[in-house]
């Protein structure tokens, strides 16, 4: 195989196509459009299914139906696209059948702008659709790892069947650069034995998230418990870049993570000692290592085109023993290497001890950074 140059949007639809999925439901939204329109192009002419819906109410519940079936389906959005599909998603997950959604962040809240974002994690993170439940979240950083991470998130949603996410901001989707497409998977013939496709000579598969008395509702909720402390346990990924001597830790995923290597190229040639945890799976999160790192390093540096979502989630983790500090942009804004660079600088300088919420301070540093840019 060699290395194509291909666009992001592009690149994932084919990924899924070569994963084998069977069906793509979807509805057009920027800054995703080109995957739904790559899918119309590619799976009738390879007899599989395509549908425009006429929502993303719509083309999710679809999702449900055919997830039920046992076959490979999917769908892709943006952020608000994606917000219409909760209650959908709510059900795919009570009712413990895979599907694979992938969301090409854009800027918001509300209808927003189709500039790049990650202000999705604590929609995506943390569930979003109601009830107890637990999505697998991927998180790549370029073209490449987002055509791995496709073919991985059908593996891990049949698997464990659950809802995997993948999530990448509006500069992913619409990027170019080298990458290398996996070979065509054959798609299996065998059907699960918990899929709905006849029961001629065997008792019917029931498939529901309908659970009326409560006590029923708990053990189903205590089975979804279960499988994802499995999932904690056995599916955490994550990219380190020069953490072995590192004393400031950069973290940052997707492309917010990619910007800050560059940083830290540059923090490093400047005798600052930074490194990098990029965290692939956000959900699991890799909470261990972080553990691991803290008795290492001296300070953490987090870095997110959002408000500071995963920031919650370290300091969580981290639970004062080094400070934190905090570096975002937000609204669709990417930080530039230089940016990120001068916080890494601040923070070496820093002697004194974290602020309660590192948000405040940087609060105030954006809107100095913003007037000068305007």
């Amino acid at each position: 195989m060699v290395k194509e140059f291909l666009k992001g949007n592009h690149a994932f639809a084919e990924a899924a196509i070569r994963a084998g999925v069977e069906a793509f439901y979807g509805y057009p939204i920027t800054p995703s459009t080109e995957f739904l329109e790559h899918m119309a192009r590619r799976l009738p002419s390879l007899g599989r299914a395509f549908v425009q819906a006429e929502s993303e109410v719509a083309a999710i519940n679809m999702v449900y139906g055919a997830a039920c079936t046992g076959k490979r389906v999917m769908t892709a959005s943006s952020s608000p696209g994606v917000s219409l599909m909760m209650e959908g998603i709510s059900y795919i997950a009570g009712t413990e059948v895979p599907a694979v959604i992938v969301n090409i962040m854009r800027g918001g809240p509300g209808l927003g702008n189709i500039a790049p974002s990650q202000g999705d994690y604590y929609q995506m993170v943390k569930g979003g659709g109601h009830g107890d439940y637990f999505p697998i979240v991927l998180a790549p950083a370029s073209v490449q790892e987002g055509i791995d991470s496709i073919a991985l998130a059908f593996d891990l949603a049949e698997k464990y069947r659950s809802i995997v996410h993948v999530i990448v901001d509006g500069n992913m989707g619409q990027m170019m650069e080298p990458a290398e497409l996996p070979p065509m998977r054959e798609i299996p013939k065998e059907v699960p034995d918990w899929a709905v496709a006849g029961a001629k000579g065997r008792d019917a598969n029931i498939l529901t998230s309908i659970y009326i008395a409560p006590e029923d509702e708990e053990v189903t909720n205590l089975r979804l418990l279960k499988r994802w402390k499995e999932i904690e346990k056995n599916e955490v990924l994550f990219d380190e870049y020069l953490v072995d001597d590192a004393e400031i830790l950069v973290i940052g995923f997707g492309t917010a993570g990619r910007v800050a290597s560059s940083a830290i190229r540059d923090a490093r040639e400047e005798g600052i000692k930074a490194g990098l945890l990029r965290p692939i799976t956000l959900a699991p999160f890799p909470s261990q290592r972080l553990v691991e790192l803290t008795k290492q390093v001296k300070r953490i540096l987090v870095v997110e085109m959002n408000s500071g979502m995963m920031l919650d989630d370290i300091m969580k983790i981290v639970q004062g023993e080094i400070p934190i500090e905090f570096y975002g942009r937000m609204g669709g804004v990417t930080p530039l290497p230089d940016e990120i660079l001068g916080e890494i600088k601040r923070v070496a300088a820093n002697k004194e001890p974290g602020a309660e919420d590192p948000r405040d301070e940087w609060i105030s540093r954006l809107e100095q950074l913003i007037s000068g840019e305007k």
